[in-house]
């Protein structure tokens, strides 16, 4: 049986069906995934009965996968490197009190791109449902290829060109985690083109989110004012959909021509149990090794109100 992508915009985000995501994918199955990825940029597969096991194996499919920092000596939440840990749980599986782990969990709130504070960029990322709340937790998607492509002319002369500096520091600070800017500075900044052209469709699309602090060669206050109007543009109603999640949905998407957000729920009364794989761009299918770990060094120099060796995140 072929895959079959029903859409959910005309433009954008579709729901996949026709596909056994538990067993091995045959290499047309491959395939046409990546297809649909390249037309629909969001992927929504749902009810895939998937297991931790499972949802790295199908993730290797399209590259290398990231990992979550290393902790020598302690415990992790989650069975596998490969898995970063978007909950609001703790080492025990309980609904965490940690300040730091809820300061930087409100980042993920903000309209982003995975990695884009790293050098290496990601393109895809899957994210399984394990435990959602009863109500609210959506994840917002917006498509930053058709917002490109209906910006005025004016404005996409200004962005050609132009080129973003990217912290994650900094899109915790936009969500309210008491950083300086010095301090935010002084750690590392991953600098991309805010106007790049989308491999896989050849069409343009913006690259600019919460973690975009600065745009090279612009006064602070101008660039900043720009990058919240280009994120106001890209996240209209007219280019954006929520997915309200089950236990056991999937979704995937294309970091190089979308944004996405997480959805406000009661984090104190529900638990909430999200895993997601990251792949890294250019890489691929099955490599295991890189010879690198930058996430590590990243969360090395956490700032210590979000610092993830007292917040448990990211598969500790």
């Amino acid at each position: 049986m072929s895959l079959t992508a029903t859409p959910i915009t005309p433009r954008f985000g579709a729901e996949i069906s026709g596909i056994d995501l538990t067993r091995p994918l045959s290499q047309e199955q491959v395939g046409e995934v990546i297809d649909a990825m390249t037309r629909w940029g969001v992927c929504v597969f749902r009810n895939t009965g998937m297991t931790d096991a499972q949802h790295v194996e199908f993730s290797r499919n399209f590259g290398y996968l990231e990992r979550v920092p290393k902790r020598e000596g302690l415990r992790m939440r989650l069975p596998f490197r490969e898995l970063f840990d978007a909950s609001n749980l703790n080492i025990d599986g309980e609904i965490t009190q940690d300040p730091a782990a809820i300061r930087y969990r409100k980042g993920d709130m903000l309209w982003h791109t995975d990695s884009a504070f790293m050098e290496k960029r990601t393109s895809y990322s899957a994210l399984l449902a394990h435990i959602v709340p009863p109500e609210g937790g959506d994840t917002g998607f917006a498509d930053a290829r058709t917002a490109y492509e209906e910006l005025d002319a004016e404005t996409k002369a200004l962005i050609e060109g132009k080129i973003g500096i990217n912290s994650l520091w900094w899109s915790r600070k936009q969500a309210g985690a008491d950083i300086p800017d010095e301090e935010i500075e002084a750690r590392p900044v991953a600098r991309h083109p805010i106007v790049h052209t989308h491999a896989a469709s050849g069409r343009k699309s913006l690259f600019i989110a919460a973690h975009t602090m600065d745009i090279e060669g612009m006064d602070k206050a101008e660039g900043r004012a720009l990058i919240r109007r280009l994120i106001d543009h890209v996240t209209q109603d007219k280019y954006t959909f929520y997915v309200n999640w089950q236990p056991g949905d999937l979704v995937m998407w294309d970091n190089l021509c979308t944004m996405h957000r997480g959805g406000l729920y009661d984090m104190d009364r529900y638990k909430r149990d999200m895993r997601r794989t990251t792949v890294r761009e250019g890489t691929e299918p099955f490599q295991m090794e890189t010879g690198d770990d930058p996430y590590s060094a990243l969360f090395a120099q956490a700032p210590k109100v979000v610092d993830i060796a007292d917040a448990r995140v990211g598969g500790r």
